[in-house]
């Protein structure tokens, strides 16, 4: 139990803190406003927190009240190594009466002149958020109480931290996939496009996208992807093979089936243990064709005027980022005039409470040769009208036109 009145009331007013201030400081202010407390709450004179970096494995030094200097100097402590990589590894608290380099990794702590150091591990929801520290100038040995009461605030700390950062990640998520879904489609003589984007259930946004762009020789390039995972991982993962594929659809006009070869080689280089679904398909000059070419991505719906709509018959080569020697295919479908292509990511059609193959039917009855603006709309109503999608979906609809119309 925490004991004294004095040690209950600045619990409540780090509790207070963390409750009300999660609405307007970003983590950075929150974190200070709460070491503030900490420092007060243990009569201490430096608080510190390091922030867990899963990626390299390291903790960062985030905020610091008494210590700036660790925060300054952007401090990382691989995890298990010194006082505060113990704390992190071991996930309890660590004591140390006295500060040098037999005892810590960072020279800053003996340089400041601090003789006795308390840390202990941020936990929430079973994840390591990060390790809080104190130290005192003067020589001390923390009790049994001490570590009770800065675990206990050390709690309230790790789990406002993972709510600020889930907030910004998903807020820099969806700044993110906005910016890189086009901002107005293309308008040429003899084709038109419509699109659309729905994050998924609770504004979660993934890796889905897609794209339109002119190519050398009045070829353009049409794009729909859906990079494996959610949130902002899964939006840097999108944003990064969006660039590549657009350049590599530079060195090879012609065949998309080239384009995701290359794709695929730098994705299992660079991006290991990333995956994406991706249909890339090339419209001729002329307009009469596509060329499209599958990496594990659900194939388009055909609709063309007098003919029933279909789902096109097209081979699907492995994802991207699975490793892959074969060459990849690339499949030729003609475009009448008056037709329209819809291309679209899995959460379009996959739900709990049909099969794929019944949502599937649902689209090819969407989709009819009329408007692409008209198209988009019919197909998000008979898609989502009734059981909206848990995940992220994107559509692109695609109708060719009369070049004089």
């Amino acid at each position: 139990m925490v004991e004294g009145p004095g040690a209950e009331d600045q619990l409540q007013r780090i509790e207070s803190v963390t409750d009300s201030a999660l609405s307007h400081l970003d983590l950075e202010k929150l974190l200070q406003e709460l070491l503030e407390r900490v420092r007060e709450l243990l009569a201490a004179d430096t608080a510190t927190v390091l922030l867990y970096n899963p990626a390299s494995r390291e903790l960062v030094a985030t905020a610091s009240s008494g210590f700036e200097e660790e925060v300054r100097q952007g401090v990382r402590i691989p995890l298990g190594a010194g006082f505060a990589g113990q704390v992190a590894a071991r996930r309890e608290a660590v004591r140390i009466q006295h500060v040098d380099a037999s005892t810590v990794v960072n020279p800053l702590l003996w340089e400041k002149g601090l003789h006795a150091l308390l840390g202990v591990p941020m936990v929430a929801a079973g994840h390591l958020v990060g390790v809080v520290h104190v130290g005192t100038f003067a020589h001390r040995q923390f009790t049994d109480h001490d570590v009770q009461l800065l675990q206990l605030a050390a709690d309230r700390i790790a789990l406002a931290t993972q709510m600020q950062v889930s907030r910004t990640e998903r807020a820099t998520a969806a700044a993110l996939q906005r910016s890189l879904l086009p901002g107005r489609l293309p308008q040429l003589a003899g084709m038109e496009f419509a699109a659309r984007y729905v994050p998924g259930a609770d504004l979660r946004v993934g890796g889905d996208w897609y794209d339109v762009f002119p190519l050398p020789g009045g070829w353009w390039g049409i794009v729909m992807g859906d990079v494996v995972g959610h949130g902002l991982p899964a939006a840097v993962v999108m944003g990064r093979l969006r660039s590549a594929l657009r350049s590599y659809a530079l060195l090879e006009v012609d065949d998309p089936a080239d384009v995701l070869d290359k794709l695929n080689r730098k994705a299992t280089h660079f991006e290991p243990g990333a995956m994406a679904t991706v249909l890339y398909a090339v419209v001729e000059p002329s307009l009469e064709r596509i060329r499209v070419s599958l990496a594990g991505h659900p194939p388009p719906v055909l609709a063309t005027p007098g003919q029933p709509t279909r789902l096109l018959e097209i081979p699907a080569d492995p994802p991207i980022g699975v490793r892959y020697e074969e060459k990849r295919r690339t499949t030729e479908i003609d475009i009448a005039e008056g037709a329209v292509a819809c291309f679209y990511t899995d959460g379009l059609v996959e739900r709990r409470e049909w099969t794929l193959d019944a949502g599937l039917d649902r689209l090819c009855g969407a989709v009819e040769p009329q408007p692409a603006e008209a198209v988009s709309a019919a197909v998000m109503s008979a898609l989502t009208r009734t059981h909206p999608p848990e995940d992220d979906t994107a559509v692109l609809i695609m109708r060719r036109t009369s070049r004089h119309g």
